[in-house]
Parts: structure tokens; C-alpha cells; sequence
């Protein structure tokens, strides 16, 4: 089965982890030349009035450890809602549940 009982949304769990750790490592880093053409609403003298634009925005570092937090906290839910999704769905039995739960939450930390 492969589970399915929550239409595979603990994907999106994950999902929003991963663009929030995409936030915390391009924290205050110099945008690329991709990023900034994808910027394409600004013309090149925007940067010039507007330096500090050529760069991600800069949390302070109590913000990104609370990110932090968060991404860790959202890879704990989907692994939860996971190991819930295939015990439902009937690819695990309880016993098979709890040991993959565990074994991955230890991953996880």
C-alpha cells in the first residue's frame, strides 16, 4: 500500500522544513546573479539606490536558532505523521510502528 491515509501531505511538512532551512543558510549572504535576475521587476539601478537589496535578509542569530528549532520540530511531525500514515494504511503493524518510529526519531536528533 505505501500508505496514503493522509493523502501524503506529511510531504509538505517536510517541505516547509526545508525552505525554512534554505532561509537560516542563505542568512545574510550575498544574493546570486540568478537570484537577482529573478528580481527582474527591479531595474539595475535599484541596486545602486538600494545596496543592502543585494543581499538575503540578515535575522539575528536568537531568530535563526529558533529556526532552527523549527526545522528540527517539522522533521519530528512528518516523521510522526509518516510512521501514523503507513500504521493506518496498513503497511506497518504496531509493533513495526513503534520500532521504525523510535529508531527514526533517534535519527532525527
Amino acid at each position: 500500500m505505501s500508505g496514503g491515509a493522509f493523502d501524503y501531505n506529511q510531504y509538505k511538512i517536510g517541505y516547509i522544513a526545508d525552505q525554512i532551512d534554505e532561509v537560516i543558510v542563505k542568512n545574510g549572504l550575498e544574493k546570486t546573479q540568478e537570484e537577482l535576475k529573478n528580481e527582474s521587476w527591479r531595474d539595475p539601478e535599484w541596486y545602486e539606490k538600494y545596496p543592502e537589496d543585494k543581499f538575503h535578509y540578515k535575522y539575528p542569530d536568537e531568530v535563526i536558532e529558533k529556526m532552527k528549532e523549527a526545522v528540527k520540530a517539522l522533521h519530528i511531525a512528518q516523521e510522526y505523521a509518516q510512521r501514523v500514515d503507513w500504521l493506518l494504511s496498513g503497511d506497518d503493524g504496531e509493533e513495526s510502528f513503534l520500532s521504525r518510529l523510535e529508531e527514526n526519531l533517534k535519527k532525527i536528533e
